[in-house]
């Protein structure tokens, strides 16, 4: 349940432009590393490639003499290596290795780990004045077959401008994957309004209905939305439905109420009146017995009204055994069959498991055998049977009295409607039988019994297989 004070969480389009937005964001950063650590890769190559040229041609400009060398290395080649201030080239010639024969500076060493084979170039990187280099060294030999030495050529260069060359591709690569993000995101968030259009038409069609009374909504229509809209508006229609068809049934059971009613209570005041004017004793018991009877049928009107409201609400189904409620209700009439002088029995199962509610199927056995012994007559059977059909049972009350007409059996179920002038009768009991019947997912029927009387039935299904498991 929503707190008092809470404040409203996200919109729906803004939840759907986060839930867009917020991958595509993440990518763009997964891209961008991805991005320079290839443009790293890829000026690295181009940097080794182009220190194996220098350190080879520099290594052809240092020619053997004898047991000396000769150093031919032009100024303009020199000025050419230490051209950019930012991005240095440091060349070292040294011979033996590691003794500073010719160069800019003195270079790093090689790792020891290093495996050095003559006429080899070996890439490796080293630090150079605190700054990180990559350095390229190609050993020769030279000298007389009697006494062999060994010459190292060495070029470094700053990383400096690997990390400019990949700025720069980084910068070409995802400043235009930027703007087609941005062009995504503002096609993304005209596509969701346009997409959440549907549900506003349902709220303006939902607001246009306040004020209205609830038995007046007509239902809500969609014709162009997406599949998710319709199935909402169905599902508020299906809503709509329930709460016409519940308040239909209130106002239809105060009409019948009040209807019903008016003319048991007028009669008890009218009998009243007259059993206060009357001062004979005997006229006076007389006007009692008629408020007495009234009052009896103005209650028995009532409890039918509460028990065809009751019918009228959801019905929770459990497990019951329908032959064992049979036989039951039908004991507890026994004792009124027998002052009647009617002979009431079972026949049927001993025992008929169903899916019910059994306070509704004692309601319906109860009016039906009280319709049976109130109409019967005396010297008559009442017979309460429970049979079982393939995939129904069968719950049925007859009698042998005079029945109903031909013409009159159709109406039988009919709310109000009584073929017999016999007071203690309104005309609810067959009504709330079919009601219950039909909220059991069966039905209600009557028929003629022969040679005469009546034969009430309902017909109930009975659980599958799946269900009896």
């Amino acid at each position: 349940m929503k707190q008092a004070g809470r404040p409203p969480g996200l919109s729906l389009k803004r939840q759907l432009l986060l839930w867009l937005l917020l991958p595509q964001l993440v990518l763009w950063l997964a891209g961008g590393v991805l991005a320079w650590r290839v443009a790293l890769n890829y000026a690295e190559k181009g940097i080794d490639q182009s220190l194996t040229q220098s350190v080879r041609s520099l290594a052809r400009q240092v020619k053997p003499i004898g047991s000396g060398l000769l150093v031919d290395f032009p100024r303009a080649a020199q000025d050419i290596l230490e051209q950019d201030p930012t991005d240095r080239v440091g060349y070292m010639v040294s011979s033996p290795p590691g003794r500073f024969v010719l160069g800019n500076g003195q270079l790093p060493p090689p790792p020891p780990e290093l495996i050095i084979e003559a006429g080899e170039p070996l890439i490796y990187e080293a630090r150079l004045a605190g700054k990180p280099v990559r350095v390229a060294l190609l050993e020769v030999n030279y000298g007389e077959a009697d006494s062999p030495q060994r010459l190292r050529v060495q070029v470094a260069k700053s990383l400096a401008v690997q990390q400019r060359i990949a700025r720069e591709l980084v910068a070409d690569m995802l400043l235009p994957l930027l703007v087609l993000g941005l062009l995504l995101g503002v096609l993304m968030y005209a596509g969701i309004t346009r997409g959440l259009r549907p549900l506003k038409r349902l709220e303006a069609q939902l607001g246009d209905r306040t004020g209205r009374t609830l038995t007046a909504l007509p239902p809500i229509e969609l014709k162009e939305a997406p599949q998710e809209v319709h199935s909402l508006a169905a599902a508020v229609n299906q809503l709509l439905d329930a709460v016409r068809r519940s308040l239909g049934q209130e106002k239809r059971f105060l009409n019948d109420a009040a209807h019903q009613l008016r003319t048991p209570l007028a009669g008890l005041v009218s009998q009243t009146e007259l059993a206060l004017q009357e001062s004979d004793l005997q006229a006076l018991k007389e006007r009692l017995g008629k408020v007495h009877a009234g009052a009896l049928r103005s209650a028995h009107l009532v409890h039918q009204l509460l028990s065809l409201a009751r019918t009228e609400a959801e019905v929770s189904l459990q497990p019951l055994d329908v032959a064992a409620l049979a036989r039951e209700v039908a004991r507890e009439w026994t004792r009124r069959a027998l002052a009647a002088g009617i002979d009431l029995g079972y026949e049927g199962e001993d025992t008929l498991a169903l899916h019910g509610e059994k306070l509704l199927l004692r309601e319906s056995l109860n009016n039906l055998i009280e319709n049976a012994l109130h109409y019967a007559g005396q010297g008559t059977a009442v017979t309460v049977r429970v049979r079982r059909e393939p995939d129904h049972c069968l719950l049925e009350v007859e009698d042998n009295g005079p029945g109903l007409r031909e013409n009159d059996l159709p109406h039988a179920f009919e709310r109000f409607w009584r073929a017999s002038e016999l007071p203690g009768g309104c005309g609810l009991g067959l009504a709330i039988v079919a009601e219950i019947a039909q909220r059991h997912g069966g039905t209600a029927s009557v028929h003629a019994a022969q040679p005469s009387g009546l034969l009430v039935r309902l017909s109930l299904p009975l659980p599958g297989p799946k269900d009896r498991a």
